[in-house]
C-alpha cells in the first residue's frame, strides 16, 4: 500500500478516495419514483379536491385546492390552504391566488376594520375608513398627510430605507410593504385590530402596479356585486394558463376536453414504488430517478459551450508549456456551461452527470501545476468533501429539489474554476501590467458596487437576480486594497522626497474605502443579519496585520494580535448579555433567541434541532461508523433544520460524521489557510529580491491579496462554526467550500484558487 501511494502520490490517492467515497454514495441510493404526469378527468360541474398526497407536493397541505369544472366546460381552480398560496403562470403574468390589485371604488373587509379604496392611480392608492386617509405609494405611507413614526422593533436597516424613500424621488426609492393587521399605526403599517400583523400586505409589483395580497389564515373580504368574496379561497380561471406553482412545485398545464394533465416540476415527492392510492378519476404516469440521464440542450446552450470551448482552444494554442492542461479546461468549462445552461432552462441532468463534472474539477485543480501542491491538495479535500455532503442530503432527501443544490455546486465549480485558472494565468507568466491591473481592479470595483445598487433597489437578503453582489464586492475589494497596500509599501522603501503624493495617489488608497462603505451600506440597509460586518471586521484586522508584519511594525503587529484573541475569548460572554443586546434594538431577536432557544419555538427551532443533531452525531456519527454506513440512505430528521445545505451544513456533517469527522474537517481548513499565508509570504519574499519595480510591486500585490482571501474564508469559517456551535447568534454565512453557496463559490472561492494557483506557479518558475 506505501509503494502504491509513492507512485500515484498522496494527493492523487486521497483524490481517488474522496471520488471512490462519492461514487459509493450515488450507488447506495435507493431507487425511487416521482409522478411525471398527472392526468385529472372531471365531468362539467364536477370538482375534485387534491392535496400533497395526490399531485405529490412535498409543501402542499391535505386539502390543498379543488380543481373544478363550470357547466360550459371551463376549468377553475380554487386555493383551500391559503397558508400556502398558489401561483397561475401565463407566460411573464403571474396571478396569485389571494392577491387583488386596488382600484378605487373596491371596498375591503379586514378584520373588524372596513376600508375603501378612495383614489388610485399608476403606483398610488388612498384608503380611508371614515375617520382617517392613508396615502401610499409603494414606498411610503402616509396618514392625514403626514408620515408615521417608525415602529417599536424597526430595525436600523428599515429606519434608514424610510429616510431615503422620505427624501428621495419616487422613481428611486425602495419598495417597502404596506402591512395591515395589529393594534399600533406607525411605519408603514395600519393598525387593524383583530387582524394578525402581516396577515394582508399592499406591494408595489416591478411595474408599479399596487395589490392587496392575503399572507395568512384569517379571512380578508373584497365586496363583489354578489356579496362578499375570501380573497384567499376565490376561484381562478385556467383559460390561458400555462402552469401554476404551488410552493417549489411547478405544474405545466394542458386541457384538453375533459382531461386536464399536470406535469410536476421542481420539487416533487419521490416513492420507493410506482404504486399510489389514488381516487378515480385521477391517474399517475410514473417515472424511475436516473442518475446519468441528460436532459436535450438548447440551442442556446449548445452556442454558448462552444464558444467557449474555442476560446479555451484558442488559450491553449497560446500556451504550449500547459497545452493540454489548458485545453481540458476549456474542454471542461464548455461542458459546465452546456449542463448548467440545461438545468436552467430544460431540466436538471442525473446527479451522476453532475458528479462527472466534479471529478473533472477536481482533477484539474490537482493537475494544474507540474506536482500537487498543500494549497491545491487541501482545496481538493475540501471541495469534495462539501460535494459529499450535499450529495448525500439529495439522494437522502424525499423529495427531488434537495439534489439540485449538487447539481448547482458541482455545474458552478467546474465553470467557475476552469475559467479563473485560464484568465488568471497571465499572474503565473509575470504578465501582469500595473497599470492595466489598476484599469482592471477599478472596474471590477465600479462593477461591484453597481451590482450592490442593484441590489438595494431591487433585490432583497438574498440577493438579486439569482446572485449575492456581496461575495463579488468582497472579492474586488481584497484585490483593490491589496493593489492599494502594494502601492504604499512601494512609497515606504523610497527614499525621503524623491516621490510626490499627489491626489491620484490619495484616490487610489480612497477607493477600497469606498468600496467598503459600499459593502457596509449594503449591509445595513438590505441584510437584517450583521454578520457581513462581522466579515469586514475580521478582514479588516486580518489587512492591518499583514501591513504591520510586512513593513516591520512588529510591536503593533503583537498589539493587534493580542486584541483579536480578546475579542474571540470574550465572544462566549456576550451570549450572557443578549437581553442588554437586545434592548439596545442590536440584533434584538437573535441575541434573545441565542440566549434561550427554547422560549422562542419558532426562530429558534435552527438552533434546537441543529443542537439535537450535534448531540446524535457523538464522535462517530449517527451510525457509529462514521457516517460510512449512511452515505447515501435516509437523510433523516437532520434534514428538517432549516438552511440546513447553507449555514447549518456544518450541523449536519458532526450528525452523520460525528465530532471525529468535523476534527479532520478542522485540520484540512487550517491547512488550507496556512498554505493561503505560505503563498502570500513566498510572494513577499519575490518582492523583497525582486530587481525591478514591477516584480517588486506584483509580489506585494499577490501578498496582500492573498492574506485578504485567507482573512475572508477565516471570517467565514468562524462565522458559520461559531454558530453551529452556538458560540455566535445565528448569522447568514455559508460556510466556505461546505456549503451550497453558488455566488461564494462562483465569484469568491474559484478566483481565489485561480488567483493562489497562478501565484505557486510564477515563483515556481523563477
Amino acid at each position: 500500500m506505501s509503494a502504491l501511494l509513492l507512485r500515484i502520490g498522496p494527493a492523487w490517492a486521497m483524490f481517488a478516495l474522496l471520488c471512490g467515497l462519492q461514487l459509493f454514495t450515488l450507488l447506495r441510493a435507493p431507487q425511487a419514483w416521482l409522478p411525471e404526469e398527472i392526468t385529472l378527468r372531471l365531468r362539467p360541474g364536477q370538482a375534485l379536491e387534491l392535496g400533497a398526497a395526490t399531485l405529490g407536493a412535498p409543501r402542499a397541505a391535505e386539502r390543498q385546492l379543488a380543481l373544478a369544472r363550470d357547466a360550459e366546460g371551463r376549468w377553475w381552480l380554487r386555493n383551500l390552504a391559503p397558508a400556502q398560496p398558489l401561483v397561475l403562470l401565463d407566460g411573464e403574468v403571474r396571478r396569485r391566488s389571494g392577491e387583488l390589485p386596488l382600484s378605487a371604488g373596491q371596498r375591503l373587509h379586514l378584520g373588524a376594520a372596513l376600508l375603501h379604496v378612495a383614489a388610485s392611480s399608476p403606483g398610488r392608492v388612498q384608503l380611508g375608513d371614515g375617520r382617517h386617509t392613508w396615502r401610499y405609494d409603494g414606498a411610503t405611507l402616509l396618514r392625514d398627510g403626514a408620515p408615521q413614526p417608525a415602529c417599536p422593533e424597526t430595525p436600523l436597516a428599515a429606519r434608514l430605507g424610510a429616510w431615503w424613500n422620505r427624501l428621495a424621488p419616487h422613481a428611486l426609492t425602495l419598495a417597502r410593504p404596506l402591512v395591515l393587521g395589529g393594534n399600533l399605526h406607525c411605519g408603514n403599517r395600519i393598525a387593524i385590530p383583530a387582524l394578525e400583523s402581516g396577515n394582508a400586505l399592499v406591494t408595489r409589483a416591478a411595474d408599479g402596479v399596487l395589490s392587496l395580497a392575503v399572507r395568512g389564515v384569517q379571512p380578508v373580504l373584497a365586496a363583489r356585486a354578489s356579496g362578499w368574496e375570501d380573497l384567499a379561497l376565490r376561484a381562478l380561471p385556467l383559460a390561458g394558463a400555462d402552469a401554476f406553482a404551488l410552493g417549489r412545485t411547478r405544474f405545466d398545464l394542458r386541457a384538453e376536453g375533459d382531461t386536464l394533465r399536470l406535469a410536476p416540476r421542481g420539487q416533487v415527492s419521490l416513492y420507493a414504488a410506482p404504486t399510489n392510492h389514488l381516487p378515480p378519476e385521477l391517474a399517475w404516469r410514473w417515472r424511475q430517478r436516473a442518475h446519468w440521464s441528460l436532459p436535450p440542450a438548447p440551442t442556446l446552450a449548445w452556442a454558448g459551450a462552444l464558444a467557449v470551448l474555442l476560446a479555451g482552444l484558442l488559450a491553449a494554442r497560446a500556451d504550449r508549456q500547459r497545452r493540454w492542461r489548458v485545453a481540458a479546461a476549456g474542454l471542461l468549462a464548455a461542458a459546465a456551461l452546456l449542463v448548467l445552461l440545461t438545468q436552467r432552462t430544460v431540466g436538471a441532468p442525473g446527479a451522476g452527470i453532475s458528479l462527472l463534472l466534479a471529478w473533472g474539477a477536481l482533477a484539474l485543480l490537482l493537475a494544474w501545476a507540474r506536482r500537487p501542491r498543500l494549497l491545491a491538495t487541501s482545496a481538493v479535500a475540501l471541495l469534495g468533501a462539501g460535494l459529499l455532503v450535499q450529495l448525500d442530503m439529495g439522494l437522502g432527501a424525499q423529495d427531488s429539489a434537495w439534489l439540485r443544490h449538487f447539481q448547482n455546486s458541482a455545474a458552478l465549480l467546474a465553470l467557475g474554476l476552469p475559467a479563473s485558472l485560464l484568465a488568471l494565468s497571465g499572474v503565473a507568466r509575470g504578465a501582469l501590467a500595473r497599470q492595466l491591473a489598476e484599469r482592471v481592479l477599478l472596474a471590477l470595483a465600479g462593477l461591484a458596487l453597481f451590482l450592490l445598487l442593484l441590489q438595494v433597489w431591487f433585490g432583497g437578503e438574498t440577493g438579486v437576480f439569482e446572485i449575492q453582489p456581496v461575495e463579488f464586492a468582497k472579492l474586488a475589494l481584497a484585490a483593490l486594497s491589496a493593489h492599494c497596500l502594494a502601492l504604499a509599501a512601494a512609497r515606504l522603501d523610497a527614499p525621503p522626497g524623491t516621490v510626490a503624493r499627489d491626489w491620484r495617489f490619495w484616490l487610489r488608497m480612497a477607493a477600497p474605502a469606498l468600496l467598503f462603505t459600499g459593502l457596509l451600506a449594503a449591509a445595513l440597509v438590505r441584510v437584517d443579519d450583521y454578520s457581513p460586518l462581522v466579515l469586514l471586521l475580521v478582514w479588516a484586522g486580518t489587512m492591518s496585520l499583514a501591513w504591520c508584519w510586512a513593513t516591520g511594525r512588529r510591536a503593533a503587529a503583537g498589539l493587534l494580535a493580542g486584541a483579536a484573541c480578546v475579542l474571540l475569548a470574550g465572544s462566549a460572554a456576550l451570549q450572557g448579555s443578549g437581553n442588554a443586546l437586545g434592548g439596545m434594538e442590536f440584533y434584538a431577536e437573535r441575541f434573545q433567541v441565542w440566549q434561550d432557544p427554547g422560549r422562542h419555538p419558532h426562530t429558534g427551532q435552527q438552533v434546537l434541532l441543529g443542537a439535537r443533531a450535534l448531540g446524535q452525531g457523538g464522535w462517530l456519527g449517527a451510525d457509529g461508523l462514521l457516517g460510512l454506513a449512511a452515505l447515501g440512505r435516509s437523510a433523516g430528521e437532520a434534514l428538517a433544520i432549516p438552511a440546513v445545505q447553507d449555514d447549518f451544513a456544518p450541523s449536519w456533517l458532526l450528525h452523520r460524521h460525528g465530532l471525529a469527522g468535523g476534527l479532520a474537517l478542522w485540520s484540512v481548513q487550517a491547512l488550507f489557510l496556512a498554505a493561503l499565508l505560505g503563498a502570500a509570504a513566498q510572494a513577499w519574499r519575490a518582492a523583497l529580491a525582486a530587481g525591478d519595480y514591477r516584480r517588486a510591486w506584483l509580489g506585494r500585490f499577490q501578498c496582500f491579496a492573498l492574506c485578504g482571501g485567507a482573512a475572508f474564508v477565516m471570517g467565514h469559517l468562524l462565522l458559520s462554526w461559531g454558530t453551529n456551535l452556538a458560540m455566535f447568534p445565528v448569522m447568514g454565512q455559508p460556510m466556505s467550500f461546505l456549503s451550497s453557496g453558488g455566488s461564494h463559490l462562483l465569484f469568491f472561492i474559484c478566483p481565489l484558487l485561480g488567483f493562489a494557483m497562478a501565484t505557486l506557479h510564477q515563483h515556481e518558475e523563477m
